[in-house]
């Protein structure tokens, strides 16, 4: 009997990567290749999504078959993960962007999003898509294009161009791009555009409106998981059946599928995702009301979540620009040559600072240097920014939640940094969990994907695919810990009140 396996695409920030897992949800190969990342302007984030299309097309899910040393006829179906909000549009004719990709991470519309939250206030969009104005999500990017690009916005009424996230661009090429591809989104995506009814889960008239944004231009909003067509280019006849963002992907391969249950990825940037099932929760405290996942024909599970802009990014920015060490990991070996920070902290505010805050204006600071800071002190400040930003997180969720957390599954490249697991263990005062596969972003798209195609049989035979490889428990003295949440505090005061020249 041939062997049979899923098929995981995760576009991410800094790469795209290909993994196939089989029945146990097992890790059988994997491939990766980083794409360039385009800094035009202070402040803006691009990528080149034609780039990220020929690499996957070209190496990324060959050699993860190869290494494999399997056929695409043994491949079951494909679920996609993408980074969310960023911005693609292209020519429906010929395939070609309109521009690079507009990221995440751009903060290019910061004056925009001020207008909006002035003159409209966060009401109006909170009662319709569940988010407030920021840079962080799609419409202001897509308005952006429109006042920037001649005809642009004329081309999208007639329907010439075409608007999506990532999993849009790569399911339309995987499709047959110009010749017949198919143009859609998932729920999970479409909820990060400002665009999409957060209850109805279709596009809304008044968003549309308001943004001036053709429906001409949009892509058909599905479920997460559901078939949606046989690939053409790559792999052909080989099912696409889920697509969700990486952070909703993340929620279902940490298998979340409870009320109350929650995790947080740790990548470039972390999001801290809460279940909060059917019911639709409106944050009081500086979350976002997003859409957790949706199978077939059911009703949608929605979640609270947190994101955290700068985290991962940080080290890469310790070992990048400052060159303090050479790979991630030293940073762990660093940060353990002195006992604690030293009373240094630092609020990477690169991007301004996302939640519970949202401010755009904010800017990093370095707190509490003296001739007594070394590299060691600098490399522990770095790490404990991931657990001070996580432990907000927490508390503006615990504050939204009627139950408080009890436990945080994590995942993520950070989470093999035990010094920093068991940091996030101290100032959250409760149970950090690691699961044995760590990348959870890809394998739920998997099992999202497998699922639809009756790889796996229903949620109760993922969670029994779920293991835990480690968990840490909370070991610091409260006094202590609340002693430097306060000083943590401050720091972002000084972030939020620093002042342009």
């Amino acid at each position: 009997m041939v062997e049979r396996y899923v098929m995981s695409i995760d576009q991410g920030t800094m790469s795209t990567r290909c993994i196939l897992f089989d029945h146990q949800g097992r890790l059988v190969s994997v491939a990766q290749r980083e794409h360039q990342q385009h800094y035009a302007k202070p402040g803006w984030a691009e990528h080149d999504p034609t780039e990220i299309w020929s690499q996957l097309r070209r190496s990324v899910v060959p050699r993860a078959l190869e290494s494999a040393g399997i056929e695409p006829g043994q491949i079951t179906a494909i679920g996609i993960a993408n980074q969310r909000e960023t911005t693609v549009v292209w020519d429906r004719r010929t395939g070609v962007p309109v521009s690079h990709a507009i990221t995440w991470q751009d903060t290019r519309t910061s004056g925009y999003v001020e207008e909006l939250r002035r003159t409209t206030g966060d009401d109006f969009f909170l009662e319709r898509c569940g988010l407030s104005p920021t840079t962080y999500f799609s419409a202001p990017r897509l308005r952006w294009l429109f006042d920037h690009l001649d005809g642009l916005r004329e081309r999208a009424e007639r329907g010439d161009v075409l608007f999506g996230t990532m999993e849009s661009w790569l399911i339309w090429n995987l499709t047959g791009g110009p010749d017949g591809g198919v143009h859609l989104t998932d729920a999970t995506n479409a909820s990060r555009t400002m665009l999409m009814n957060i209850r109805t889960l279709t596009w809304d008239d008044e968003l549309l409106a308001y943004f001036d944004v053709p429906r001409a231009m949009l892509p058909r909003i599905r479920a997460s998981a559901e078939c949606y067509g046989t690939a053409r280019a790559l792999l052909p006849g080989v099912p696409i059946c889920a697509a969700l963002g990486d952070q909703q992907a993340a929620l279902f391969g940490q298998t979340c599928f409870g009320r109350g249950e929650a995790k947080c990825t740790y990548g470039t940037g972390s999001f801290l995702l809460l279940n909060t099932g059917t019911d639709l929760v409106r944050s009081r405290h500086g979350l976002l009301t997003t859409v957790g996942y949706r199978i077939g024909d059911e009703p949608p599970v929605y979640a609270l979540e947190g994101p955290i802009a700068v985290t991962g990014s940080l080290v890469q920015w310790f070992r990048d620009r400052l060159g303090m060490i050479h790979s991630a990991p030293e940073i762990e070996t660093l940060a353990r040559g002195v006992e604690d920070n030293g009373g240094c902290y630092i609020v990477p505010a690169f991007s301004g600072l996302f939640a519970p805050h949202w401010r755009s204006d904010a800017r990093g600071v370095v707190v509490g240097l003296t001739s007594y800071i070394t590299k060691g002190h600098l490399a522990r400040a770095v790490l404990e920014a991931t657990g001070w930003q996580t432990r907000e997180v927490v508390d503006a969720m615990n504050a939204d939640s009627p139950q408080p957390l009890r436990q945080l599954k994590v995942d993520g490249g950070m989470t093999s940094n035990n010094l920093l697991m068991q940091f996030l263990a101290d100032v959250l005062d409760m149970p950090v969990v690691r699961p044995m596969v760590s990348e959870t972003v890809s394998l739920g798209a998997a099992y999202a994907a497998g699922l639809t195609a009756g790889y796996w049989p229903d949620l109760e035979g993922l969670r029994r695919n779920w293991h835990r490889a480690a968990q840490w428990e909370p070991t610091m003295d409260p006094a202590r810990r609340e002693a430097e949440y306060e000083n943590w505090r401050r720091a972002v005061q000084r972030s939020l009140g620093w002042v342009r020249p």
